[in-house]
């Protein structure tokens, strides 16, 4: 019990210093954009473990049907598996036998061809019915801080899976989907899983001994656990740091199954939630394949590409490696295409800041064509991010200042975004019309 209490402080720790950075970027930055989903996410994590209540185990006199308990202990399944034998266990009780060196299952005496434990997810849900059901709790030793099953961390089995890696393919394969499954379903197992020795370099060996895409099976299921894993926020410096970690999420961005790949860009997002890991990234040569993914726009994976770009262009030095290889144009397409619109004008706002941007976006069409947009939305994000793109242009360029003067004067665009819209488009439209005033002292523009 006070093992999971302390799992259940270190996890609101450890989500209460990913709010404080993604805090601090949001006050730092003008264009939030994207960071604020990860800021509501964070929240409503921490207002979920704020809502737990312990728990207790009781039956009473309610008959526990022979499926549910466990053969060695004759107790309620927490963690129903599977063994090798078709027999289900308690996971803690099966794992203590399989500990003690017995290769054999406890009921049919059968040797095991395998020790890998799969989970009975049917047995699992069909106990949690029936508990809910009759109100009643499972023990809290058996549940992680969302109310899923869980169980103790099981060092020798964690480190067993890990020694698989070395082994032939088919228990690579095996071994790969238990440490998929454990590091998605256990925060503890995210927590202690870097503690181990070279342990993300033992887990990624089989992808590092061959062509990335060889197994698109096998490499799905490790780049996954590496995202799992890449959420606690202990292991995001160790795992950036790893030499062989950025370079096979690079290649799984370009090979494997679509799986693969928006989970590879979805791993550098999580890392690059750390400031340092921003600068390790940005230098990798991960950019390019985080374009090619929004350039194919394919739904899966454009989501996690663009949270990772809008994450390191916080950083100055990779906004400049974004803009030379052609992101601006890229996401222009994808936008009047009606693809992704307020997300990544979220990230172009954030690029207009940038002065090698503005070239880019400072032709007659586009501006227009923002302006119409800001007629158009009834999103206030994406008004926002509009004008806030205008603002950067005309701040550099005299000419693109002129051209949205005489939008203006025919429109009153900005004028009528000055009264109606948020502060910050507020803020934005009256800055051009100051800008539009002092540049050209007799042009008209009416309020209304």
């Amino acid at each position: 019990m006070a093992k999971t209490e302390s799992a259940a402080v270190g996890e609101e720790t450890e989500l209460k210093k990913e709010l404080q950075r993604v805090v601090k970027t949001i006050l730092e930055e003008d264009d939030i954009g994207l960071i604020t989903i990860e800021a509501t996410r964070i929240l409503s994590s921490l207002a979920e473990l704020k809502l737990k209540k312990p728990v207790g185990f009781r039956l009473g006199d309610t008959i526990l049907p022979e499926k549910f308990r466990c053969p060695l202990s004759g107790e309620i399944m927490g963690d129903p598996v599977v063994l090798s034998s078709g027999q289900t266990y308690d996971r803690p009780n099966i794992q203590k036998w399989l500990n003690e060196g017995n290769l054999t299952c406890p009921l049919s005496k059968q040797v095991l061809s395998h020790t890998i434990l799969t989970p009975n997810c049917l047995v699992r849900e069909l106990i949690l019915h029936w508990s809910k059901e009759r109100g009643i709790a499972l023990p809290k030793s058996y549940q992680d801080v969302d109310g899923d099953v869980n169980t103790e961390v099981d060092c020798i089995y964690l480190n067993s899976l890990l020694e698989k890696m070395s082994s032939s393919l088919s228990d690579q394969k095996e071994a790969a989907k238990e440490l998929r499954r454990l590091t998605k379903a256990a925060p503890s197992y995210r927590a202690v899983f870097c503690e181990f020795t070279d342990a993300i370099s033992r887990l990624l060996s089989p992808l590092s001994q061959s062509k990335v895409e060889s197994d698109p099976g096998l490499q799905e299921d490790l780049i996954t656990t590496v995202l799992n894993l890449s959420i606690h926020g202990n292991n995001k410096k160790l795992i950036a740091e790893n030499p062989v970690v950025i370079p096979l999420l690079i290649e799984s961005m370009k090979f494997g199954t679509i799986e693969t790949r928006r989970n590879a860009a979805a791993a550098l997002f999580s890392l690059s939630a750390l400031d340092s890991n921003k600068f390790i990234i940005g230098n990798s040569g991960a950019l390019v394949p985080l374009v090619e993914l929004l350039r194919e726009g394919h739904p899966l994976a454009l989501m996690d590409a663009a949270s990772a770009i809008f994450n390191l262009c916080i950083v100055s030095e990779n906004k400049a490696k974004f803009i030379e290889i052609g992101i601006v144009k890229v996401m222009l397409q994808k936008i009047k295409d009606g693809i992704f619109v307020d997300e990544l004008l979220g990230i172009l706002a954030l690029l207009s800041t940038h002065h090698e941007a503005v070239d880019e976006l400072g032709d007659f069409d586009t501006l227009r064509w923002l302006f119409q947009i800001i007629r158009d939305s009834h999103s206030e994000r994406t008004r926002e991010n509009c004008v806030s793109i205008l603002y950067s242009v005309c701040s550099k360029d005299l000419t693109m200042l002129r051209v949205i003067r005489e939008e203006e004067i025919e429109k009153c665009t900005l004028a009528e975004l000055a009264d109606t819209g948020t502060t910050r488009a507020r803020r934005k439209a009256i800055g051009i019309i100051e800008k539009i005033h002092k540049a050209f002292p007799t042009a008209q523009i009416l309020r209304k």
